[in-house]
């Protein structure tokens, strides 16, 4: 397994304000990287200091989350993930593909939109056991060995879709000229129905979910970069008829205007 693939998307605070924060992820091995992401480690410090609250935009995925009294499965979630971070702790999960944890649940994984499920329903004893060396492992490539061997006990038969579609919602993170069903669609060469019919079964959110989610993450990278920003030609370059329609919909997602965000992470950017 190869170490840390990148920085994350979709953070909203890079940076807590006090204490000992760590977020480290590890990639599968050749033979798990067509169904999983990447395995990922957070833990933090906070003993003696006040709680922090840290915040995540959702991403198109299924993860399996190991912590103390919260382990699960978790399904995609529709809105920002809020956590309040106090004393000490940590948390190890594995991010599924975009369509990747469907071949897994042999279901429509719309029906874990915003819900989650216990890991014995998949993995029988052997979650229990999983989650055992979790929580006995030192460090993040203990607990990825660990998912590993879970994962490979319980590999599902082939699914040529699940490729097809994890590439569909690849091109929408990285291209951003796909701002509209209509694009995609014409890209891809499949009509609306079909795209939502293969969302709906393999990602489990709809086609036109995935876009305005992708492009606001864009937003959100784009504002922590700390560059002036003209917010009507960012409305439009991310695909909004208007600067309003953009700020109502990050509004809504981040819980503050576009502005009011840019301001909070300079500040929190400025040394003390």
């Amino acid at each position: 397994m190869s170490a840390d693939p990148g920085k994350p998307r979709g953070v909203l605070h890079q940076r807590l304000e006090h204490g000992e924060f760590q977020h480290a992820r590890r990639m599968p091995s050749p033979a798990l990287a067509c169904l999983i992401e990447h395995y990922w480690f957070v833990s933090w410090d906070l003993r003696g200091l006040p709680a922090q609250q840290q915040e995540t935009l959702p991403h198109p995925n299924v993860h399996l989350v190991v912590e103390p009294g919260l382990t699960a499965i978790y399904g995609v979630h529709t809105g920002r993930f809020v956590r309040l971070l106090e004393g000490q702790g940590r948390v190890f999960g594995i991010k599924f593909k975009a369509a990747g944890f469907f071949p897994f649940y042999g279901a429509p994984v719309s029906e874990l939109m915003d819900r989650s499920l216990d890991p014995g329903h998949l993995f029988g004893n052997d979650a229990a056991r999983f989650e055992a060396e979790v929580f006995a492992s030192e460090d993040v490539d203990a607990m990825s060995a660990a998912a590993e061997r879970l994962l490979l006990a319980h590999w599902p038969p082939p699914d040529p879709n699940v490729a097809r579609v994890s590439m569909i919602v690849a091109d929408i993170a990285k291209d951003r000229s796909l701002t509209s069903v209509e694009a995609l669609a014409q890209q891809t060469g499949l009509g609306k129905r079909a795209l939502q019919r293969l969302f709906n079964q393999y990602v489990g959110v709809s086609p036109k979910w995935v876009i305005n989610r992708y492009r606001l993450h864009e937003a959100i990278a784009q504002l922590q970069a700390g560059a002036p920003v003209a917010w009507a030609e960012l409305a439009q370059q991310l695909g909004y008829f208007d600067q309003a329609h953009f700020i109502r919909d990050f509004r809504k997602l981040v819980g503050c205007s576009p502005a009011a965000y840019a301001r909070t992470e300079a500040e929190r950017g400025r040394p003390d």
